[in-house]
Parts: C-alpha cells; structure tokens; sequence
C-alpha cells in the first residue's frame, strides 16, 4: 500500500471524472445508520485529503467574488457493500502496491479518546476488525476490478 504519485499529466481538471486516470471510491457497511455512514464517508476523505493532497482542484471564485475551497478533481463514489464484502475488499487491495487504501475499523466509531483507539487497534489483528468503511485511490481499471458492481449508498 502506497500513496500514488501523481504527475502532473494526471492532474487533469479539464476533463471529466470518468476519462481521470485516477480513481476515488469510498464503500461504506450499508448497514450503518445514515449519520454514522456519513461520519465514516467524511473521515475517510480526511484521511485521503492529508495524504494526496493534489486530488483537491485549486480554489475558486463565484459571481460576487467570494471564495470556495478546491474540491476533489477526480470526484470520489460513495459506495455500498456488507460487512463481510468490505472485509474482502480491504484484503484485496491491501495486497495491491499501486492503490492507497484508508480504512476505518468500528473502534474508530465507538473510542472517544483517539490514544483508547489506538490502544484498541493495538490489541486487535488485522482479521478480528470489524470495518465501516474503505477508501481506494488508484489507477482507475484496478479500482474498478475490485469494486466490481458496486452499488451507490442511498
């Protein structure tokens, strides 16, 4: 697992999502209720935005001259899959050196202090976790293998 590295030939913001080399997924357990489905969506983002910080397009102006931060160029699919898809997934794309993948184990969502998680993770191999969510960033023909036919989160 490795951040890819983007050149600037990939960096394309002139183009639509789906002609991107690159591409972003986030599945989530479509069991979760829909505010913990978000939180996990939102903190798996985070986690992508700090370390490829190049998907964001650069910052913009409206109309009336007021700023709006830069979104992800590449767009990014909030996606659906049960708790033991999302566990398979993982497993597959933690075998691949090309993609980036974030997750996020149910400790993430039930520790208040971020040390208890840690010391929770700690103590749990990688089979025992229970994941809410996944993020791949990679090329997109090897993203879209993994995912399949993934459904979108509705």
């Amino acid at each position: 697992m490795s951040v890819p590295q983007l050149s600037d030939e990939d960096v394309r913001t002139d183009q639509s999502t789906r002609q991107a080399k690159l591409k972003w997924v986030i599945v989530v357990d479509e069991e979760l209720p829909a505010g913990r489905a978000v939180n996990a969506a939102a903190c798996m983002a985070a986690a992508v935005g700090r370390a490829m910080p190049e998907l964001l397009g650069p910052d913009g102006r409206d109309g009336s001259g007021a700023g709006h931060p830069g979104l992800p160029w590449a767009g990014c699919s909030i996606l659906a899959a049960g708790p033991e898809a999302l566990r398979e997934l993982r497993a597959k794309a933690a075998e691949k050196d090309d993609l980036f993948l974030v997750d996020m184990p149910g400790q993430a969502q039930t520790s208040r202090v971020y040390d208890e998680y840690l010391d929770s993770l700690a103590g749990t191999k990688t089979e025992d976790l229970d994941y809410l969510a996944v993020s791949l960033v990679g090329p997109r023909n090897k993203v879209s293998r993994l995912i399949g036919k993934l459904p979108l989160l509705r």
